[in-house]
């Protein structure tokens, strides 16, 4: 067990690493998961909000990190199912869709951070095994501003089966200049 801080500020920690992590994009899933073995987790994945409940009831993770918007439901059902199998547990929510309704929404479900996607393995290990009231440094190669915006477009395509139209009219964006920045590479 994690020893307190003379002030009793740093929670409990798990020592058993075991990770349970929930998301829907499989090959971000695929490459996180194995980031977060190379950091010493024992990683469980899930794709789906009954699959992640059944893994947290099942595996009791001492961490989780979960995605809010999930194919079959709500992210923070799993939040609440990690939750109430093991209470110590350290959670991380991951969204491409932040506002501060849902983060308020995830940390009152006792999530210890909210990050924005695209977030790298070394970010949510900090976010996972940070003390209370400790702050993330700031990343050492962040994204560009227009790296990000052209990630948000993509995903937003993604998940309107790449129909430009519909993508558009969710982006609020016209649709000849989203078929501009489609044809375009991705900015660095």
């Amino acid at each position: 067990m994690t020893e307190k801080a003379d002030d009793g500020a740093m929670p409990f920690i798990p020592e058993d690493r075991t990770l349970l992590l929930v998301d829907d994009d499989a090959p971000f899933l695929t490459r996180l998961a194995r980031a977060m073995e190379t950091r010493g987790f024992e990683v469980t994945i899930a794709n789906t909000v009954k699959e992640g409940k059944e893994q947290a009831r099942a595996r009791k993770p001492g961490f989780a990190v979960v995605d809010l918007r999930l194919e079959d439901g709500n992210g923070l059902d799993v939040v609440a199912a990690v939750q109430d199998a093991r209470p110590e547990a350290r959670i991380v929510v991951l969204t491409g869709y932040g506002n501060i309704a849902t983060a308020v929404a995830a940390v009152k479900l006792g999530a210890v951070d909210y990050l924005a996607k695209p977030s790298d393995a070394d970010a949510i290990e900090a976010a996972l095994l940070a003390k209370e009231g400790d702050k993330a440094n700031p990343p050492e190669n962040p994204m560009s501003a227009d790296r990000v915006r052209w990630e948000h477009i993509q995903r937003v395509y993604e998940l309107c089966d790449r129909n430009v139209s519909e993508t558009a009219r969710r982006l609020n964006m016209h649709r000849r200049t989203l078929q501009r920045i489609l044809a375009k590479r991705a900015p660095k």
